[in-house]
Order: C-alpha cells, then structure tokens, then sequence
C-alpha cells in the first residue's frame, strides 16, 4: 500500500502542477492575448488615420482640380468672347461704307504726314480710291491688305502701318486689362 501511496502522492502532485502550468499557461496566453489586442487595435487606429488623411488629401486634391479645371473653363470663354468682340469690330471696320472709309484713310494720311512728308500709300485692292481723294503722291496696291492703309516713303525706307487690323491689335493690347474689367468685372 505504501506504493499505491506514493504513486497517489506523485500523480496528485503531478496533477497540481499540471493545473498549475496550465493555469500559469492560460494567464501567459491571455497577457499574450490581450498585448496582440492592443498592438492590433493601435495598428487599425494608425491606419484609420492614415486612410482618413489620405481620403482629405485626395479630396482637396479633386477639388483644386475640378477649380482649376472650373477656372481654365471660365477663362477659355472670355477667350473667345474677347476674340469674336475683336474679330466684330474689325470686320465693322473693314465692311463700312465707301465714304466713311474715305474719311478715316484721310485722317491716317493727314496724322501718317507728320512722319513722312509726301508718302505714297499702298491698300487693298478692293478699295478703290485715288491719289488725290488721300492726299498722297501715289497709290498701290496690296492683296495681303484687306483695309486700312500702309504709308512708305519714296524710297521705301519709312514706312507706317495703318492697317486696321494692326491699329486695332495695338488698341486691344495697351487696352486688354481695361476691357476684361469692362468685361467681365
């Protein structure tokens, strides 16, 4: 008996070590446990955040493009809005009648005269006016002009371009910021 004692003895005690280790194990697996919990939940934090971040920063990244995109839009249209009042009022220009035109190539002539003394003066082969109706020592013509006049001087080394569409591109140059404010606000 004093074996079946003994064999008690060790297999309770065995037994109590086993619930022992087990228990020290459980307590071990549940600090494990709950320390990957922890570093998982601070892992998914810094992510949401990171993924919150990058969702702001992709929004106003849309947002300044689809401003810039709104502005280059807005802009493209006073382009063209400035462009066909330029191309109107030239064509205006070019299209007025016979004796109007007369009276602007005489005012040209009389304010060219005070660069060139007796200019001769080369238009478009559409007008059809004189020498004499100008005031000017000749006439030729051009098809490159289509209204307005250039003055040269009898050797051709002076020479004043009065064309409208050069008169009128240098008006609308020295003028381009009054008239977007005119424009445009």
């Amino acid at each position: 008996m004093a074996l079946d004692s003994v064999t008690k003895e060790i297999q309770a005690s065995a037994e109590a070590s086993i619930a022992k280790l087990r228990e020290e194990q459980a307590k071990e697996i549940q600090a494990i446990k709950a320390q990957t919990d922890a570093e998982i939940a601070e892992m998914k934090q810094k992510q949401d955040k990171k993924v919150a971040e990058a969702k702001e920063t992709l929004a106003r990244q849309e947002r300044s493009s689809a401003e810039l995109e709104s502005k280059k839009l807005v802009l493209s249209k006073k382009k063209e809005i400035l462009s066909r009042a330029f191309d109107s009022a030239l064509a205006e220009l070019e299209n007025m009648p016979a004796d109007k035109k007369l009276a602007y190539y005489q005012a040209m002539v009389k304010s060219g005269k005070s660069i060139i003394a007796d200019p001769k003066a080369i238009m478009s082969v559409d007008d059809k006016f004189t020498a004499q109706q100008l005031g000017v020592k000749s006439i030729g013509t051009d098809p490159m002009i289509r209204s307005g006049l250039i003055l040269q001087s009898e050797d051709g080394k002076i020479e004043v371009d009065m064309q409208y569409s050069v008169l009128l591109q240098n008006i609308w140059d020295s003028n381009l910021k009054k008239l977007s404010e005119i424009l445009f606000g």
